[in-house]
């Protein structure tokens, strides 16, 4: 019996070891699952918290200011006047303060839609040939009919002339490292230095353009810094009824403009939103790009028929550049074709058809510029009546830029206070600046519109002196 309890003894004492090392093996468990859960419930309480403080990637973005033009039309259309009134809108409206379809257009559209041979296949990379051809045609004139002319000129189909002239601005920053500095006219069409500087234009200058005290071109100071910018500068010209001022340079004055751009190797885009809206005949219209032609000058000219085909929706544009070689054209549009595929791989079909539909027909062509005739007289009926009713008031002030600008809008010269007041007595909406489209004018809202200014220049005549 003593050896056996001898024996056993050991055998107790490794059975109380054993229960010891299988009680601290189960806390070790206990606390590796606490040290586990408190870290679970760390990352937890972290991640709640960082979407607490940071609820979503965006949050950061910050509001942009509204668009100017589409800030007036969006004002206008929450005002529930009878008596409102928009002369904000870069749009041509009808006698009834309507937006119009062309009837030429409304014919070619029909005459497509019956076209069962047409299809909705992609276009090309650098547009319909027959539209850009024929753009360039209603452009340059003549002078494409001449032997090899077209082979020095490459036309590419744009998103309407924003897009043009973003091609433009996007070509020459990669290809005319020269011109670091692009300029514009002092007043402009409020997206110009968007549209260049989203194209990698850093140095965005202004000439001067407009004289305030006489309601006229500032050509003087306009040639003066044209000639003191560095040699090879990028200038932004409009061919015609200049936006927002509607005041355009003299052939005379536009000879000079050529032979200072030449002599100082500047690198000319023009804007070509309003051929045919001066004098209703598109030929007339393009003769500063024709001079530019006739002499010799290598160009860009950006081409929208927005206003002039009424294709607001369509965005229907152009961008024609004006080689010297034919070798250069040919390279010129290698290189566009490669900055349009990224950005919106091919253009829409629908308004450039219209368009090449109706200039590709002697009788659709003439259609429509008999539709252009109906929309610049209506637009000079305009101007000389409102000048008509100012006289007959007596309003102070000289009034006779009204009838001298040219095209849709008219610079009156109006303040911004006075800008404000006619908004908030009388409903009638405009941009800051004074411009008014001189299509929002019409028979019944012309009486309303000229007392209203009178009432609002003798309110507030600080301005008085510069009209």
């Amino acid at each position: 019996d003593s050896v056996a309890c001898c024996l056993a003894e050991p055998g107790r004492r490794c059975l109380k070891w054993c229960g010891w090392v299988v009680q601290l093996a189960r806390l070790c468990l206990q606390f590796i699952f606490l040290v586990g859960l408190s870290f679970s419930v760390e990352a937890d309480v972290e991640q709640w918290c960082w979407r607490g403080v940071m609820a979503s990637f965006f949050d950061n973005v910050e509001v942009a200011p509204p668009d100017s033009v589409f800030h007036v039309t969006t004002s206008y259309n929450k005002d529930p006047s009878s008596d409102k009134c928009n002369l904000g809108v870069g749009a041509y409206r009808t006698n009834e303060g309507k937006p119009w379809v062309l009837p030429v257009v409304r014919s070619v559209e029909t005459a497509l839609a019956a076209d069962e041979t047409l299809n909705h296949e992609y276009l090309s990379i650098d547009g319909l040939k027959d539209y850009s051809d024929a753009a360039t045609r209603l452009l340059l004139g003549a002078a494409t009919k001449t032997d090899n002319f077209d082979d020095r000129v490459c036309g590419v189909q744009s998103i309407s002339g924003t897009g043009a002239l973003r091609l433009a601005g996007e070509f020459l920053r990669r290809f005319y490292p020269k011109g670091k500095t692009l300029y514009l006219s002092d007043p402009t069409w409020a997206n110009h230095r968007g549209i260049f500087e989203s194209a990698g234009y850093s140095d965005v200058r202004t000439y001067p353009y407009f004289h305030p005290p006489t309601r006229d071109l500032d050509f003087d100071r306009m040639t003066a810094t044209l000639k003191a910018a560095e040699d090879g500068s990028v200038v932004v010209l409009h061919m015609c009824a200049h936006n927002p001022t509607g005041v355009d340079p003299t052939r005379e004055q536009w000879q000079l403009i050529c032979d200072l751009i030449q002599s100082k190797h500047h690198f000319t885009i023009f804007d070509c939103a309003y051929q045919g809206f001066v004098t209703g005949d598109p030929d007339v219209d393009a003769y500063p790009v024709r001079l530019f032609l006739a002499n010799g000058v290598e160009f860009m000219a950006a081409q929208s028929f927005s206003k002039n085909f009424g294709l607001y929706n369509e965005r229907a544009g152009n961008l024609t550049v004006v080689c010297k070689t034919a070798a250069g054209a040919s390279a010129v549009r290698s290189q566009l074709k490669k900055i349009v595929r990224p950005m919106y791989s091919n253009p829409p079909n629908h308004g450039a058809r219209i368009v090449s539909t109706v200039l590709a027909n002697k009788a659709y062509e003439l259609e429509w510029r008999a539709n252009l005739t109906t929309m610049t007289d209506r637009i000079l009926r305009m101007r000389t009546e409102l000048l008509s009713k100012l006289s007959d008031m007596h309003t102070p002030g000289n009034w006779s830029h009204i009838m001298k600008q040219k095209g849709m809008f008219s610079f009156t010269g109006l303040t911004p206070v006075q800008v404000e007041y006619l908004q908030n007595t009388y409903h009638i909406y405009m941009m800051k600046s004074g411009r008014i489209n001189m299509c929002g004018l019409n028979d019944r809202n012309l009486d309303h519109v000229a007392k209203a200014i009178d009432d609002a220049v003798r309110k507030f005549p600080e301005m008085n002196g510069r009209l």
